[in-house]
């Protein structure tokens, strides 16, 4: 359902050519599909030991996050907690290049969701559902069993460099059953629209401002930019919000489907999009804050560690009147 882990490829390999890149990639993939499975996931385990060792600006980045899930954490603590959401993350990526080998059996039998009967009411009320996650455990995984459980679901992806790159994770994501419409489409908050009018299940990623044109709510105490498309396309299309929140238990992909956040019917505009977004952050914090090694979060979410050129953007955009467009459905980079 993302293109978690590839929004920005050149810096998990670190300044190659576009050809390269795109090489490195498919190389990792098919080799890794080919791996015995505990050799691969052993790999993966290694190359996230060494990547945290090397303690880059995602690293770091991670651990002022971690701070604020849990404040008490000292450093060896906040060092400990990233050296496992590392493997973590890693382990999505071993998961992800391995999928498409997966019968649907495999991928129904690796991805178990909680309260999944709101998802299904929501579904059989023939209004569509938003099914907004976070950046936890494996939503490639959930995608897949949303796309067998549901018949296909549609979702936004950020268009990556190279085009190779970004075509590749298209078509595979695809083949699974979804629909990925591309983000800077002039079109694509209508599109979603319509799916959901069409009773479709659209998920997005909830906890990351990919647009620079996010909404600021408190998360963990502190002012926080999230996203604002999902509450827009409740408020536009009346369809359930439903929080999802993700993570990994030993290595059963998870997930929990959180009460529908309501939609207000007084206030301004903006009023509603924060309120409603303010509830998708609260149900995120529980799976958070109990799972956060599995929380993926490697770039700023709080404002005070938004560099002051983006905060220039977000209050830009928050001042010219245009809709911000639903988050891809992307993800970090180490």
């Amino acid at each position: 359902m993302s293109e978690r882990g590839l929004s920005r490829p050149r810096r998990v390999i670190g300044g190659a050519s576009d050809a390269a890149t795109e090489w490195v990639f498919a190389a990792g993939w098919s080799i890794t599909k080919r791996l015995p499975e505990r050799a691969a996931y052993s790999a993966f385990e290694q190359a996230a030991d060494a990547l945290w060792r090397k303690r880059g600006g995602g690293i770091v980045q991670f651990e002022r996050n971690l701070a604020r899930v849990h404040p008490d954490a000292d450093a060896s603590d906040l060092r400990e907690l990233s050296r496992l959401g590392m493997r973590s993350y890693l382990r999505y990526w071993c998961d992800a290049f391995r999928l498409p080998t997966w019968s649907p059996e495999r991928v129904t039998r690796s991805f178990e969701m909680d309260r999944c009967e709101l998802m299904d009411d929501a579904m059989a009320s023939e209004s569509g559902a938003l099914m907004v996650v976070n950046h936890g455990g494996n939503w490639d995984t959930a995608g897949a069993w949303g796309c067998l459980r549901y018949g296909g679901l549609t979702t936004v992806a950020e268009r990556l460099k190279p085009e190779g790159l970004y075509e590749r994770f298209v078509a595979y994501r695809e083949s699974l059953g979804m629909e990925i419409l591309p983000t800077g489409e002039p079109d694509i908050i209508r599109v979603l629209a319509r799916r959901l009018k069409e009773g479709r299940l659209v998920p997005l990623m909830g906890d990351r401002d990919i647009g620079r044109n996010g909404v600021a709510v408190d998360l963990f105490g502190e002012p926080a930019s999230l996203p604002a498309g999902p509450a827009i396309l409740a408020l536009l299309t009346g369809s359930p919000l439903l929080p999802v929140g993700l993570w990994y238990e030993g290595t059963q992909a998870r997930g929990r489907v959180f009460d529908p956040v309501p939609i207000p019917s007084t206030g301004t505009r903006e009023e509603q999009i924060t309120a409603i977004t303010q509830g998708v952050a609260r149900a995120f914090e529980v799976t958070i804050r109990e799972h956060a090694t599995d929380w993926h979060m490697m770039q700023p979410v709080w404002l005070a560690d938004l560099d002051p050129s983006r905060l220039r953007a977000r209050e830009a955009n928050s001042g010219d009147g245009a809709s911000p467009a639903p988050s891809a459905a992307d993800g970090p980079a180490a």
